[in-house]
């Protein structure tokens, strides 16, 4: 997407990403906390501290309770449940395999739903339920921490943000205002600036929060930014939530003048983030996106994935073409707001950043299977998750592997490489 993308929509290209796309595996793998993963991470962790990394913030919601794929949306707008396929073979059985009450990903525990609260019980809550499946733990947040700060005098600090899980517009714009002002106090508590980074690995759909967040960090004044202020300003008005409102308050000035950071260079990596929101590259520094990915494809275009019907959902059980999650939940797709007021907001913020609607959009976005949006590095990974098993807990449909212990110095090796190795 151009420089002021001004929030519009990923173009969803499905041309190939040329040099911007690098093809790996995840093979060789060091035992976590053996001598010679501690050493490789200490190692990556010179390669951080020598590029100005002061701070990694690992970004991530919740795989259960929370809709991941977004059906509610689809239902609300095409009436799905009621049979409304416009008889594409194989879709119901792909539907049933998305919705919530059929896709095999367990309610959290009482039944709660988002917003979830980022708070030490909640993440031991998702700590307990999920383990390390699409979750940054705390004890690998730690391991992590400890072995990159191995050899270095002034340490990186680690941070792990729970965003509220919200899978709809309205939800990730909030995310996106509360996570600017996270950012402004830790610049300004850790006296960072020019020459300091903060590297942010966010998994899934906190990408998209990613995402909104580098159209507000437009260096230039985009009518965007005002409008989308507008929206979260009365929305907060009319359910009188004064800290989002205090919260808009701070941050709008300084983004408009070029001070919310004090010059500190925000990097991201996101991970099985679907391709939604476009991107601006022009007020963040690197950006890549990792997907989980086999080719099945037979026409050579092995950036693709596959949706053909009826055999996607042959292939989806077990994983097989790599990150169903990432494919499928596009435009159109979304949980629905709770409230009223919820509904009126995220149909002005929808509105705006994503101009798909309804059931034919979502098949045509979902049919057109781009991993990658139009910015950023690309990394393609098979990280062998496919083992033949059906049960959704052992690889949530090819969307849990990021985050599992074993693959922590995989990702951080190729994140090293792609934004810090000179």
């Amino acid at each position: 997407m151009p420089v002021e993308n001004n929030f519009q929509h990923d173009e969803l290209s499905r041309k190939s990403p040329g040099e911007r796309l690098v093809v790996t595996d995840l093979a060789d793998i060091i035992p976590p906390e053996s001598p010679a993963w501690v050493e490789a991470m200490a190692t990556c962790g010179v390669s951080l501290s020598q590029a100005g990394v002061a701070s990694v913030i690992f970004l991530h919601g919740s795989i259960h309770g929370t809709d991941v794929f977004g059906i509610q949306r689809l239902d609300e707008v095409g009436g799905l449940k009621r049979g409304y396929s416009r008889g594409v073979s194989g879709l119901d059985a792909l539907l049933a395999a998305m919705r919530e009450e059929s896709n095999g990903i367990p309610l959290l525990p009482g039944g709660r739903k988002p917003p979830l609260q980022d708070d030490d019980a909640t993440k031991k809550l998702l700590d307990d339920q999920l383990g390390d499946a699409g979750n940054f733990t705390d004890a690998n947040i730690q391991s992590l921490k400890q072995a990159i700060n191995k050899s270095l005098t002034q340490p990186i600090s680690c941070i792990r943000h729970l965003w509220s899980s919200e899978h709809h517009h309205l939800g990730r714009a909030l995310a996106a205002v509360s996570l600017l002002a996270q950012l402004h106090r830790l610049c300004k508590d850790h006296n960072l600036g020019r020459g300091n980074r903060i590297l942010i690995q966010a998994h899934g759909q906190a990408g998209l929060i990613l995402a909104l967040m580098s159209n507000l960090l437009c260096p230039t004044p985009i009518t965007g930014r005002a409008k989308v202020f507008d929206i979260l300003n009365e929305y907060a008005g009319q359910t009188t939530q004064s800290e989002l409102a205090s919260t808009i308050k701070l941050i709008e000035p300084l983004l408009a003048a070029g001070r919310l950071l004090n010059g500190t260079a925000i990097d991201i990596v996101t991970y099985g983030t679907p391709v939604r929101y476009g991107w601006d590259p022009s007020g963040i520094g690197h950006l890549l996106h990792v997907v989980n990915h086999r080719s099945l494809r037979t026409d050579g275009k092995s950036w693709l994935a596959k949706m053909e019907l009826p055999q996607i959902t042959m292939e989806m059980p077990i994983a097989w073409g790599g990150d169903y999650v990432q494919e499928l939940a596009v435009a159109s797709t979304d949980a629905v707001p709770r409230t009223e007021s919820a509904k009126v907001a995220n149909k002005m913020v929808w509105e705006m950043v994503e101009p798909y609607d309804g059931f034919e959009r979502w098949l045509e976005c979902a049919r057109r299977a781009v991993r990658f949006p139009g910015e950023g590095r690309c990394l393609l990974v098979d990280y062998k998750d496919s083992t033949g098993s059906t049960n959704p807990r052992d690889h949530y449909y090819g969307h849990a592997v990021y985050t599992r212990r074993h693959a922590l110095l995989f990702n951080t090796l190729q994140i090293v490489r792609a934004f810090y190795e000179s």
